[in-house]
C-alpha cells in the first residue's frame, strides 16, 4: 500500500570526523511556540491593481526572495514598504539559487503604494522540544524542515525564537485528515534562539537554566530494534508523558524517515487519533536511550508515523558550535 506523508583527530594520516555532541542529552517532549523571521521576504501570491496583476507581469515568481530594493537592503515588510518610490522599483531577488533584478511600477493610489504582491517574512507555528544538549546548550526540535506553504519551499530564515507554551486544545487526527495539536504561545517568555532551518529539523541555542542531572543517554542507530519503544509528548497543558508505540521497520537508507512506527496506547489514541501536527519533535526512547524524534505521519494511517534518528539531528546540531 502506497503511504504518502503530510534532526579533529588524525589517525594514520586519515581524518576521522569527531562530533561535538554529548552521549547523555536532556530529553524534550514539552510543546514549545516556535517563531522564524526570512532573509528578505517572500513572494506568496499576487493581487490587482486596476484590473492588471502588476507584479505578476514583471516577471515575479510565488516563491522569491526578495533582498534589496532600490540598492536598500530589505529585513521586513516595514522596510520593503518603507523604499518604495513613485518610479521604477528596481528588486534584487533570490530565484532558487540565482538572484535576479526585476524593474516594477508601483501604483499609488489610496495614500497607499501597491506592488500587486503579496508578501510574508514570517512563521509562526507550534511543535515539540526534542532536546538540549547540557554541554553545549544546543536544542533542537521537529525532525523536519519549515517549509513556506505557498511555495513549498525551505524558509531561509534569518533568525527565530522558540516561546514556553502550554497545550489547550487537540484535534484529533482521521484518515487523509492529519489532527493538530493547538496551544498558547507566552511571547513574553523566550526560552531559545533559533539559527539553523535544516532538512533535520530546528537547532539553536537554549537560555534558560538546564538540570545538568536529568539527562538520557544516546543510542547508537545500529542498537535500535523493532518492537516496543515510547514517545514522550504532551497533549495536555505542560504534562509530559511517556505514550507506548510499536517500531515496525528501521531504514538507515533515508536522510530522515528512519523509524517507522504505529502507535498502541489507547490513550493517546482516543485523545489525537494517532499522529497529529505539532507532535512533530517528541523524543523516542527504547531501552531508556534516546532513539529518535518523530517527524512525519502516515496521511492514510494517523496511526503510524515515522521518525528521525537522534543521531542525525544530533550531528547537524554540531553545525552551530563547528
Amino acid at each position: 500500500m502506497k503511504r504518502i506523508i503530510t534532526f579533529l583527530l588524525v589517525i594514520l594520516l586519515f581524518p576521522i570526523q569527531i562530533y561535538a555532541y554529548s552521549n547523555n542529552i536532556i530529553v524534550g517532549g514539552k510543546t514549545i511556540g516556535i517563531e522564524i523571521n526570512s532573509k528578505g521576504v517572500y513572494v506568496v501570491g499576487f493581487y490587482k491593481v486596476n484590473n492588471e496583476f502588476i507584479g505578476k507581469k514583471s516577471g515575479f515568481q510565488i516563491g522569491d526572495q526578495i533582498i534589496e530594493l532600490n540598492n536598500n537592503k530589505i529585513d521586513d515588510i516595514n522596510t520593503l514598504n518603507s523604499y518604495l518610490s513613485d518610479n521604477k522599483n528596481i528588486f534584487k531577488i533570490i530565484r532558487g539559487k540565482e538572484e535576479k533584478t526585476i524593474e516594477s511600477n508601483i501604483v499609488y493610489e489610496d495614500n497607499t503604494y501597491k506592488t500587486g504582491l503579496y508578501v510574508k517574512n514570517q512563521i509562526i507555528g507550534v511543535g515539540t522540544l526534542s532536546y538540549i544538549d547540557p554541554e553545549t546548550k544546543v536544542f533542537a526540535s521537529l525532525g523536519h524542515d519549515i517549509i513556506e506553504k505557498e511555495s513549498s519551499k525551505r524558509f531561509d530564515i534569518k533568525d527565530g525564537n522558540i516561546y514556553k507554551a502550554e497545550t489547550n486544545n487537540i484535534r484529533k487526527s482521521e484518515i487523509n485528515s492529519p489532527g493538530e495539536k493547538k496551544a498558547i504561545i507566552n511571547k513574553q517568555e523566550i526560552i531559545g534562539d533559533i539559527k539553523l532551518n535544516e532538512s533535520e529539523g530546528i537547532f539553536g541555542i537554549y537560555n534558560k537554566e538546564i538540570d545538568m542531572n536529568n539527562t538520557m543517554e544516546v543510542s547508537k542507530k545500529e542498537d535500535i530494534r523493532k518492537g516496543e519503544a515510547f514517545i514522550r509528548t504532551s497533549i495536555e497543558k505542560d504534562t509530559v508523558q511517556d505514550y507506548k508505540i510499536n517500531i515496525l521497520s528501521i531504514d538507515e537508507q533515508d536522510s530522515t524517515k528512519n523509524i517507522l512506527f504505529e502507535i498502541k496506547d489507547e490513550e493517546l489514541l482516543s485523545k489525537t487519533g494517532g499522529i497529529i501536527q505539532g507532535m512533530s519533535g517528541s523524543p523516542i526512547i527504547q531501552n531508556n536511550k534516546i532513539i529518535g524524534v518523530v517527524n512525519y505521519v502516515v496521511i492514510e494511517d494517523p496511526t503510524k508515523g515515522f521518525g528521525i534518528f537522534i543521531t542525525s539531528m544530533l550531528e547537524k546540531g554540531d553545525k552551530i558550535i563547528s
